[in-house]
């Protein structure tokens, strides 16, 4: 048995995987987010401890044969956070999580200091580590003199599982400190924030062994063999494992919290420029290039909590035939955005309300606003020369089929479905989990799972949504000189 372990924004998710790669039982436990001032976002460790020890008891419950018999366990997690630990193994303040921006001046500080995109690859964004890093220098010292390790927010479970300092290519990709291309922390780049190499942990590949569970874990949770600990994968990463991307030319969407759409590379090939990100992938010697758009799901959320009704129900209140765009147009930029713009300060709007803009108007806007998000990202990708010809869908939005026909006929590409099942960055954790334990061929373990349908675009709304996709894009000028 193999166990991966998915530490999300909103949550931490367990899934047991057998021999075959057969899910076998799944557990999930919440997590909240600290927002105590615009643009910030925290959460404790202590936290994720917590949700942990509940999901994996959970499971030795519910599935004590299985749980005994778990041989290997793959992480997978958020990126960017910044946990922070003292000399004596102690968390020094809340985490703060890829989508806190507060930190949008010194990233711009940095950024505008050519060696990091020269050596990362990538534009230094406000949610990545560095510049919070290089805020908490400026802004609390006696925290930053202090600090001994800097851990990615699954290398924190990580230490708690296995009392090792680790990380893997894929999640410190998105830290601004790793030289993407040779696959190593950069002493010039931590120098530059003020840090060494020695308050880095040590790196690995996703698919190697981290450590072995502390025994005192192992016996509390009635695990008898020796379990190692995987490497594992940043979030997206994790996804790309557990939905078979991992070839040049795979490519999956993410509809989760944020919104990712992903394409595998055999190389590496940056393009900072247009805002998209070019990572390590968790396996060696392969790369990925990713759009990112900061609140996807998130965006459904933000409009369930104002009308006081759950995300599920607005979407099933659309049904299933797509509609032709109303007029009314959303910029899910609640957060900022990523790609392409690069604009952390950037907010979300509304336009073209009307009498007649119901609350099943507002929800299809909603749902285009952050369609054409992906759009956004499917453009800057092309301009780098990469092709996406289909994708394969993840993530809580992936279940309204709505939805995914809005962003099929937003991209013009088809959209496949995965048979049964999950195949999202828990499932990927797991296979990483058993890659490490057996030894096992990356490539074979991270097969492309069957598909159970494809969502085709509705060509018959191409024009109507080529329409209102250009006054998504008019807008964003239009929003950002009110903002300046």
């Amino acid at each position: 048995m193999y166990l991966g372990l998915d530490l999300g924004t909103s949550g931490v998710k367990a899934l047991l995987m057998d021999e075959e790669q057969e899910p076998v039982a799944s557990a999930s436990s919440d997590i909240t987010v600290s927002r105590p001032h615009e643009g910030w976002s925290e959460q404790e460790p202590a936290d994720w401890v917590r949700a942990a020890e509940d999901v994996v008891g959970a499971l030795r419950h519910s599935h004590a044969i299985e749980i005994a018999a778990v041989r290997g366990i793959g992480l997978s997690g958020q990126m960017h956070g910044a946990t922070l630990i003292d000399s004596a193994g102690g968390v020094m303040r809340p985490s703060i999580l890829w989508n806190d921006t507060r930190s949008f001046e010194e990233a711009e500080a940095l950024d505008r200091d050519p060696i990091f995109r020269e050596v990362t690859g990538n534009i230094v964004f406000p949610g990545f580590t560095a510049p919070k890093l290089v805020w908490l220098r400026r802004h609390e010292p006696q925290i930053f003199d202090r600090v001994a390790k800097v851990l990615l927010p699954k290398d924190y479970l990580r230490f708690w599982l296995t009392g090792e300092f680790v990380a893997e290519m894929s999640d410190a990709s998105g830290t601004s400190w790793l030289d993407v291309g040779g696959r190593q922390w950069s002493m010039q780049l931590l120098d530059k924030c003020g840090l060494e190499l020695a308050q880095m942990p040590s790196l690995i590949e996703g698919t190697e062994v981290s450590g072995v569970l502390r025994p005192e874990l192992a016996s509390r949770w009635g695990m008898k063999n020796k379990v190692v600990v995987a490497g594992g994968a940043g979030d997206n990463a994790a996804s790309a494992c557990g939905v078979g991307a991992v070839r040049s030319g795979e490519a999956f969407l993410s509809i989760g919290t944020s919104g990712v759409l992903f394409a595998a590379n055999d190389r590496y090939s940056p393009i900072a420029a247009s805002a998209v990100h070019t990572f390590c992938h968790a396996l060696p010697e392969v790369w990925h290039q990713m759009g990112v758009t900061l609140s996807a799901a998130d965006s459904l959320s933000w409009l369930s909590a104002i009308v006081g009704s759950p995300a599920s129900r607005l979407a099933d209140e659309l049904g299933d035939q797509l509609r032709a765009p109303t007029g009314v147009t959303f910029l899910p930029y609640l957060s900022g955005e990523r790609t392409p713009h690069n604009d952390a300060s950037i907010r979300g709007a509304l336009t073209g309300l009307s009498h007649q803009s119901d609350r099943e108007a507002l929800t299809q806007a909603v749902m285009e606003g952050v369609a054409f998000s992906y759009r956004d990202c499917l453009e800057a990708l092309k301009s780098s020369g990469t092709t996406i010809d289909r994708v394969t869908a993840v993530g809580g939005g992936s279940r309204s089929h709505y939805w995914l026909k809005a962003v099929a006929t937003a991209l013009e590409i088809p959209i496949d479905l995965p048979a049964e099942g999950d195949f999202g960055a828990a499932l990927g954790a797991a296979r990483l989990g058993l890659i490490a334990a057996e030894g096992a061929d990356p490539v074979q373990v991270c097969s492309r799972p069957a598909m159970r349908e494809t969502i085709e675009p509705d060509t018959s709304l191409h024009a109507a949504f080529e329409d209102a996709y250009q006054r998504y894009r008019d807008l964003y000028p239009a929003i950002r000189s009110i903002h300046s």
